[in-house]
């Protein structure tokens, strides 16, 4: 808890993961163990592919090997999801957060790990659109997996 009156700390949080039904599915993924950063910080939530235009519930979506963005259908949803990446850098940096929780595997959110493109549930390294935009702009990402002391593909990152 921070001392006297300074200022709690922000961390960027996936909607979904504080109980926003936003996911592709119209559904929330939540995360008790991201709730309870709340007792330290404020946390902000965003949801990438919706601040980028995409509608709730969405066609699944995975990013492709030559970096697109496309539903199963071959649908190029690649803008939205760049639109919804600066989203989360911009609210990132109108709060302050220099720390981000994001949904694991999310074509948007997922950091260190996401599946593949072929819509197997084949998992590869690599980030989400949006994860890759923070840790490019020097965001601390992880995921719920990360904080809830699961094996996820990114890592709980520092406290400031």
């Amino acid at each position: 808890m921070p001392e006297g009156n300074a200022p709690r700390p922000a961390i960027l949080v996936s909607a979904c993961l504080v109980g926003v039904p936003c996911n592709h599915l119209g559904r929330a993924s939540p995360s008790a163990a991201v709730t309870r950063l709340a007792a330290g910080a404020d946390l902000v939530p965003v949801c990438p592919e919706v601040a980028g235009g995409l509608p709730v519930p969405r066609p699944a979506a995975e990013v492709q090997a030559d970096g697109t963005v496309r539903t199963g259908s071959g649908n190029d949803v690649t803008e939205q999801y760049r639109r919804g990446a600066a989203a989360a850098l911009a609210a990132a940096r109108a709060f302050g957060a220099t720390r981000a929780v994001l949904k694991a595997r999310s074509p948007s959110c997922g950091c260190g790990e996401v599946y593949d493109g072929t819509f197997t549930r084949t998992r590869v390294k690599g980030d989400g659109v949006a994860a890759r935009a923070l840790r490019e702009a020097g965001v601390a990402v992880c995921s719920e997996e990360d904080v809830e002391g699961r094996s996820g593909g990114g890592r709980e990152p520092e406290p400031r």
